[in-house]
């Protein structure tokens, strides 16, 4: 199958751990040239260090995708250095979870700044660059929690509903200029955020009887997701949610196909 994504350009955005570190990671390995952003900057330098020595093309900025003045300054330097950007991962995200009644508003209010602000002035910065192209790909990290919510997870389901939603309409604003916007939803992958690798075992059996594929999923398993939404063969898909869960919820009692 051919990608035709060797030599394009890629910001990744929450690129220095998780699953935007494999991301970045696999889309090296597939020839693509990377602008890494990320706060964490020993991150950034040890993830461009590894990409360069293994043959990859990568540079990065320090960014804090919520705020206009670092995604500006970083963008400019992706343009002095590549040209142009041809691919936007908006993976960068943080969570807070607490019940409402106790949520701290400053914590809600960092949620949405990061993940639906910052994915909202990534876009509206790039996407003038992919217009002027008439090509590009937005691909938008939204979250299980868009589709069923959890307890304590308010602020953070809420953000990646509006990635939703922005994605939906940004799909249509750009889709006259050949430019796709698509978001994925991972389920449960062990990373810092999920801290799913420090539940009980009790806890993480109940959790995995909720897949159809009973098995945590993978950093690898969303990069694979990314990298074809990147290329050519995606050319006609767009304005959607793809759920990467495993099958979670697919139907009421997962564990009944088990028995």
């Amino acid at each position: 199958m051919e990608l035709n994504i060797k030599n394009k350009v890629a910001v990744v955005t929450g690129a220095a751990n998780g699953i935007g570190r494999i991301i970045s990671i696999q889309l090296a390995k597939e020839g693509v040239r990377l602008a890494l952003w990320d706060k964490d900057e020993q991150g950034l330098i040890t993830l461009t260090k590894d990409i360069i020595e293994n043959g990859g093309e990568a540079h990065y900025s320090i960014c804090d995708v919520s705020v206009e003045k670092q995604v500006e300054l970083s963008l400019a330097k992706a343009i002095e250095i590549y040209f142009t950007v041809d691919i936007l991962v908006a993976n960068a995200g943080i969570a807070h979870f607490s019940k409402i009644v106790e949520m701290d508003v400053q914590k809600w209010d960092e949620v949405f700044a990061v993940n639906t602000r910052g994915v909202f002035i990534c876009a509206k910065k790039i996407a003038p660059i992919m217009i002027g192209n008439r090509s590009g790909r937005i691909i938008i990290a939204s979250s299980f929690a868009a589709i069923i919510p959890s307890v304590s997870s308010a602020a953070y389901a809420a953000s990646k509903s509006g990635v939703v939603s922005i994605t939906r309409v940004l799909s249509s604003e750009l889709g006259p200029y050949n430019i796709t916007v698509n978001a994925y939803a991972p389920g449960m992958i062990p990373t810092d955020m999920s801290n799913i690798q420090n539940l009980s075992e009790e806890r993480k059996e109940a959790m995995l009887n909720t897949l159809s594929i009973r098995e945590w999923g993978k950093a690898e398993d969303i990069a694979s997701l990314v990298i074809f939404l990147a290329s050519s063969q995606a050319r006609y898909i767009t304005g959607t949610l793809i759920d990467t869960s495993g099958g979670k919820f697919s139907v009421q009692f997962q564990s009944l196909a088990r028995e």
